[in-house]
């Protein structure tokens, strides 16, 4: 008798999610992706042993789905263990996307499968955004994550002289995505200076947006440290600019051997 695959999905999930675990608290030197990929095996398990699986509609359901769940129900547990933002899974879902895919991969290249995949899991087409958010672009078939310079808008020039591919504007005073204000303010910060910075945050209400603060404060995790981004975001959080901003860290955030302590317990880079 077919299984459902309502059900199957939920046990696939737990499956996944506590082999990941297991990992996390063995202590066993692997990358996140490596996580990911190892939580596969219990995941298919559970499947091939509810074989066949159908859905409410009587619908044949095939392995793929089984470990797209799996990818997304360990990212869950990636985020829980290594991010202290709050707010993440009230992100827009392209924001969400960017930081998730430099968690898991800790660089701006990453296997275009794997990051369509993770799109997928959180409801994003990377297809459908590339050239309109330009917050990702083609690196030899693979994905290149793009940082503040290749999406704004120098705000140096005159409107006229910008250039039109660039999507994020720093003139305006609403942004579709919280990673497009982040981008913006990072090159504010950095063509005109912290005043400027203060006057523009707390004109557009960032001072009071639990959304651009889980951003920048996700950011600061998962950029390397050696990122120019990276650099403006601790720029941002911890000069006086964090007097508007009024962002709470462990003190290992800003460390400068924090990222090496905290991936040399699961990964060798």
């Amino acid at each position: 008798m077919p299984s459902l695959w309502s059900d199957v999905k939920a046990e696939t999930r737990t499956a996944a999610k506590d082999a990941a675990r297991d990992l996390i608290d063995s202590g066993v030197s692997l990358t996140k992706t490596d996580i990911i990929i190892s939580a596969f095996g219990p995941t298919l398990r559970v499947f091939a042993e509810s074989h066949p699986v159908v859905d409410d509609e009587d619908n044949e359901v095939r392995p793929r789905r089984a470990l797209e769940e799996a990818r997304e129900a360990v990212t869950k547990v990636l985020v829980d263990e290594y991010l202290e933002a709050e707010g993440i899974d009230d992100l827009d879902d392209i924001t969400e996307w960017y930081v998730l895919s430099w968690l898991v991969h800790s660089s701006s290249v990453i296997p275009y499968d794997e990051g369509r995949q993770l799109g997928l899991g959180i409801g994003v087409d990377i297809e459908e955004i590339k050239r309109s958010t330009k917050v990702w672009g083609r690196s030899s078939g693979d994905i290149s994550l793009n940082g503040h310079r290749d999406r704004v808008q120098n705000i140096n020039e005159k409107t006229e002289d910008r250039s039109s591919r660039l999507p994020v504007n720093p003139d305006d005073l609403s942004f579709p995505r919280s990673l497009d204000a982040v981008h913006a303010a990072m090159h504010v910060y950095d063509k005109r200076g912290e005043t400027e910075t203060i006057e523009w945050l707390r004109e557009r209400n960032f001072d009071t947006d639990s959304q651009f603060k889980a951003t920048l404060k996700a950011l600061l995790q998962v950029l390397p440290h050696n990122h120019d981004d990276w650099e403006l975001a601790r720029d941002l959080a911890v000069g006086r600019t964090s007097e508007v901003l009024d962002l709470d860290f462990s003190p290992n955030v800003f460390a400068e051997d924090s990222d090496d302590t905290k991936q040399s317990e699961l990964e060798d880079y």
